[in-house]
């Protein structure tokens, strides 16, 4: 079987078709999907998920766009949300640059503030970096303490030398759609690097879709393409991908 560690399905584009979606996902062999949450309103919703399907799971977490008026109050709503026993990680969390993002210590602020929430909860940190992995490698290396409970940098789309610096800390590295894409020669060439057991997929979805579906909704069903590439990739097969990456997403999120 196969684990989508990164989705999400309450997202409005997904509205009224989960049910198809979870049934194809079934007949592809992903017989469990993690819905990762970007604010505290997508927080709710993805444990209100995970608790109506025995085959989701939820990360809760403000995600560095969303991260201008992050608070204490949210950080104990948070917590409180943990306690759900489907709940297996905080993220997504990080540091993003890209111009209309919070100003940057507003962001490192919000992301540590989580991370030491994590490690309070013994649970992993889900890592969104976009155009800011110098920063973002910096806090995590300042912080190593609190990376007890692992973590993984999701939809990973750095050079093979940030892949090191990730796997030096003891992170995972989650693969989505990008890797079948023409543009992605890039991670076409990180992906053979990645050690089998600090491997995870995931599709981002309703983002990010693979060959040859790029540009259509994507959803978890479509993890095997993903699988299938990155085993082309590596020279092995795709079992071999389906069973490591299946062994270390239930190693580090404990389903």
């Amino acid at each position: 079987m196969f684990i989508d560690t990164h989705a999400h399905l309450y997202n409005e584009k997904f509205e009224g078709k989960l049910k198809e979606v979870l049934t194809f996902c079934k007949q592809q062999k992903v017989d469990k999907i993690i819905c990762s949450a970007a604010d505290i309103a997508s927080a709710y919703q993805a444990v209100m998920l995970a608790d109506k399907f025995d085959n989701i799971y939820a990360t809760i977490g403000v995600h560095p766009q969303d991260c201008v008026n992050f608070s204490e109050k949210d950080l104990k709503t948070l917590e409180a949300l943990a306690k759900n026993e489907k709940v297996v990680g905080i993220g997504e969390i990080g540091l993003e640059y890209l111009d209309g993002c919070p100003d940057k210590e507003i962001q490192k602020t919000a992301f540590l503030n989580q991370i030491k929430l994590a490690y309070k909860l013994q649970l992993p940190i889900v890592i969104h970096c976009r155009e800011a992995v110098g920063d973002c490698l910096k806090l995590l290396k300042e912080n190593q303490k609190f990376l007890n409970f692992g973590g993984t940098f999701h939809c990973f789309s750095e050079s093979i030398e940030s892949a090191n610096e990730v796997l030096k800390l003891g992170l995972h590295i989650s693969i989505g759609g990008v890797v079948t894409f023409k543009n992605g020669k890039r991670l076409q060439e990180v992906a053979p690097a990645i050690p089998l057991d600090r491997l995870l997929l995931e599709t981002d979805c309703p983002y990010l879709a693979p060959e040859p579906y790029r540009g259509t909704l994507n959803h978890p069903g479509n993890i095997p393409i993903i699988a299938q590439k990155i085993a082309t990739l590596k020279g092995l097969s795709l079992q071999e991908i389906e069973t490591a990456t299946t062994q270390n997403a239930r190693r580090l999120f404990k389903i």
